[in-house]
């Protein structure tokens, strides 16, 4: 017997739909803790002041479509595959979902929303991504999963509010500091991508990673088109310093990676195990601030990292 053949018979196979859940979830685990590490890059570059955030959206556009173009011609493979006809107009509608929108309506609200009343907002994401996949696909989705995207929620929300229970400042930071264009277009983002999610699931499946994202990023920069001359208009890329300028280039780099990490998790998970990952960046932020000595750890954040970990848990282990 062969030393490989020793091997195989000593280390029994994962099951190929288990090899394929565990992927699914590293994948999503670290696109969402890149996401959490985005976040921070993204204030520091919109305090800094010189970078509108329209501007940033098509660089970041514009950047991560010439990285999955350069990866697509690279590979053998990857440089002769095609999208079939019939899917060109679902592919723009998952670049509009997916890509365009979000970015959009997340940075126009952001400067007519409230931090508070954001942060709270993005716990709907989930929810909402549960609720469609009931009403659009009739998925059935049984006690566990729902209670796991219970407890993610409210480990997420114990997180956001639980410092406001204890300012004296608590009623002043609700939702009437919001506009409320600011609230619908937080809940249009939200409503955007958990349509991506449910709905794209099968062109997802069909299509190799680069090649549908290598497209999904060329529409979305031929959408972004029309804003980019009166964004870096009104930009001064010149000022930029070498820190701030560092970060834009690594958000670019972390865009084309949990864009390409998000689609693997899809073709292994369902719907709402992708979306419960969301709750993982608050608390990416969180420990990240904590490392760098920025803030301090507390116990109830803690407690809420162990709510959202489980509940997570829970929708990965339930049976519908």
């Amino acid at each position: 017997m062969t030393l490989r053949q020793t091997m195989q018979h000593s280390s029994p196979a994962i099951p190929a739909d288990r090899a394929g859940k565990i992927m699914g979830n590293l994948a999503c685990f670290a696109a969402y803790a890149l996401f959490g590490v985005n976040i921070i890059c993204a204030k520091n570059i919109a305090g800094d002041g010189h970078l509108t955030p329209m501007a940033l959206q098509c660089i970041r556009t514009y950047g991560t479509t010439l990285l999955f173009w350069l990866i697509a011609a690279a590979g053998r493979t990857t440089r002769r595959e095609r999208l079939a006809r019939k899917d060109i107009l679902r592919v723009m509608a998952a670049a509009f979902l997916g890509l365009f929108f979000p970015y959009f309506a997340f940075l126009q609200a952001i400067p007519v929303t409230s931090a508070t009343d954001s942060a709270i907002l993005l716990t709907l994401s989930p929810v909402m991504t549960l609720f469609l996949s009931v009403v659009l696909l009739r998925d059935r989705i049984g006690w566990a999963a729902g209670g796991g995207v219970a407890l993610s929620l409210a480990g997420t929300l114990l997180l956001t509010l639980f410092p406001l229970m204890q300012s004296s400042s608590c009623v002043s930071s609700g939702l009437a500091q919001s506009a409320p264009e600011g609230i619908l277009l937080m809940l249009g983002n939200l409503l955007s991508f958990a349509l991506y999610l449910v709905l794209f699931r099968p062109l997802i499946l069909r299509y190799p990673v680069v090649c549908l994202m290598k497209w999904m990023f060329l529409f979305s920069s031929l959408m972004t088109m029309p804003f980019a001359p009166g964004a870096f208009a009104r930009s001064d890329l010149a000022a930029l310093s070498a820190p701030i300028a560092a970060q834009v280039a690594y958000l670019v780099l972390a865009t084309c990676i949990t864009y390409f990490l998000i689609p693997v998790a899809q073709k292994h998970l369902r719907p709402v195990t992708v979306s419960v990952y969301t709750y993982l960046q608050p608390l990416t932020a969180m420990f990240l601030a904590f490392a760098l000595g920025l803030e301090s750890l507390y116990p109830y954040q803690l407690f809420a990292a162990l709510l959202v970990f489980a509940g997570v848990a829970l929708v990965n282990f339930s049976k519908n």
